[in-house]
């Protein structure tokens, strides 16, 4: 007669902990995310006040820029915390770890988000500038890149998150011809301050896309283990 085979359940305190870790790990995740909408929403003002002339929206972003702080230094206290405490298993470590990263990725973008609605306010006293439309298209670029950045970390799915770097190509593109474009006008009548701010402000885009492009990147790394 074969002997039974008794199964040994684990520990009930082990239990209790790796359910409290993964309770912890989802309110970390939603946190990750409520951050990336308002820097996402952030962008959205500063894109509003450039390109509408919208001064109420630019007074907007410096408030909500506290929030994406406060959200910035919490996580990263979070995951230091879970870390150290719960020494997690490779997958959740790469998790955190990234998480971690990518939290400073996010909150560099709220802060180019203010630093664009203050040179939108300086910009307003003067005419629309030359080659607006063309900086608008770059803005677009960029705030979709960041959008399909945050569908990658919310679906944690890393092929959305390493075709964000193809993206970026035409970001870099579109910088080099602006700034070609801006440094090389001729015979500017009045006040240099509206070309130097454009200058300023593409430059801001585009280190937002390459955040967005290490937010991605973050997110492939979260699932294959593999850094591109």
């Amino acid at each position: 007669m074969t002997p039974e085979v008794m199964l040994e359940s684990p520990p009930e305190n082990q239990t209790k902990n790796g359910d409290n870790f993964d309770r912890q790990v989802r309110h970390l995740e939603q946190d990750v995310l409520r951050m990336g909408a308002l820097v996402e929403n952030s962008f959205w003002l500063a894109h509003t006040s450039m390109f509408d002339r919208d001064l109420e929206a630019a007074t907007k972003i410096k408030p909500q820029d506290k929030r994406i702080d406060q959200y910035y230094r919490q996580i990263e206290l979070d995951c230091i915390n879970l870390i150290a405490q719960q020494s997690p298993v490779a997958r959740n470590l790469r998790l955190l770890s990234a998480m971690m990263h990518l939290v400073r990725d996010l909150e560099r973008i709220g802060d180019y988000a203010e630093n664009i609605g203050e040179i939108a306010t300086k910009l307003f006293p003067y005419p629309i500038p030359s080659h607006m439309d063309r900086l608008q298209v770059m803005s677009n670029r960029c705030r979709a890149m960041l959008a399909m950045s945050l569908v990658a970390l919310s679906d944690l799915d890393a092929d959305v998150g390493l075709q964000i770097k193809v993206k970026d190509d035409a970001v870099d593109s579109d910088y080099e011809t602006l700034y070609t474009l801006l440094s090389q006008q001729k015979n500017v009548q009045g006040s240099l301050e509206p070309t130097l701010l454009l200058v300023l402000a593409i430059h801001h885009l585009e280190r937002m896309a390459d955040h967005a492009t290490n937010i991605g990147q973050r997110v492939g790394y979260i699932i294959t283990g593999k850094r591109n």
